[in-house]
């Protein structure tokens, strides 16, 4: 059993990790995920938690909080009459599938190509979201099978090995096909369970050594716990700053931040 001098810091770290990524999501509608895995690596480095599998841990239990949080945000979506049920159910199965081999993959390699996926990946989401433009088009339609397939596939898959929701992919893809971004957002928060549930089951089972403590699988407990407990509490905080302010800005400054981020993950696989 460890001491609670140890785990102090830990879960002093956590609160403001859940605390910000909290702020973040309600100020600026992005999922905590692309928040939730870096911050969980410095953190659980800082405390001495590194080793071969700490991405595993990372992206785990990421996902285990958006297995809470995105059925919330899919009724509140719904409520609004903005979610396009007839997507989900068409792309659910392929989404399944593409969670379950991206936590395959993401079980059996070690930690530094997990970081190099989320480093390259969060970096080219932020430069989207950075220099994106709202007339950008790709077709005026969603294609049909078997590119639809595909397309959720590879969106899960990838987001599983990242641990993040279907938002930082989903999103920006609906509406280069002409979906209108409401629409697309609230849809989006839909692809959230149904990548994280198979994936978070999946997690369960994979061993980890040199663990922080309290850890099931490669999900960690207090990490979930805390983290979980913070945002819901910080997420309406960050809903009403942007209500009362311009939110435009702010989220081309955390797209700068996110790509510095991601850039500064790369940075330490290279080990400069």
């Amino acid at each position: 059993m460890p001491e609670i001098s140890a785990l102090l810091p830990m879960v002093g770290l956590l609160l403001l990790i859940g605390a910000v990524a909290g702020v973040v999501a309600g100020l600026l509608g992005v999922g905590g995920g692309i928040v939730l895995v870096p911050a969980f690596f410095y953190a659980f480095n800082h405390l001495g938690y590194g080793g071969a599998q700490l991405m595993q841990i990372c992206v785990a239990t990421s996902l285990a909080t958006i297995v809470v949080t995105s059925p919330r945000s899919v009724m509140s979506h719904h409520k609004k009459g903005a979610v396009d049920w007839q997507m989900l159910r068409d792309w659910a199965p392929f989404i399944v599938v593409g969670a379950l081999a991206g936590t395959l993959v993401a079980a059996q390699v070690k930690s530094v190509v997990l970081q190099v996926v989320f480093g390259v990946l969060a970096g080219l989401a932020g430069l989207y979201m950075a220099f994106g433009r709202a007339d950008w088009r790709l077709g005026p339609v969603m294609p049909g099978q078997p590119a639809r397939g595909v397309m959720a596939t590879l969106l899960a898959f990838f987001s599983a090995m990242m641990g993040i929701g279907g938002g930082t992919f989903g999103v920006p893809l609906m509406s280069l096909y002409s979906v209108p971004i409401h629409r697309a957002v609230a849809t989006a928060a839909g692809f959230g369970v149904l990548i994280a549930v198979p994936s978070v089951v999946g997690f369960l089972f994979v061993p980890i050594a040199d663990a922080p403590p309290f850890t099931l699988g490669a999900v960690n407990l207090p990490a979930f716990l805390v983290v979980i407990g913070s945002t819901m509490l910080t997420t309406p905080w960050g809903v009403k700053l942007a209500h009362a302010m311009d939110p435009k800005p702010l989220k081309r400054a955390f797209a700068v931040f996110i790509t510095l981020v991601a850039l500064n993950m790369l940075r330490k696989v290279v080990g400069w």
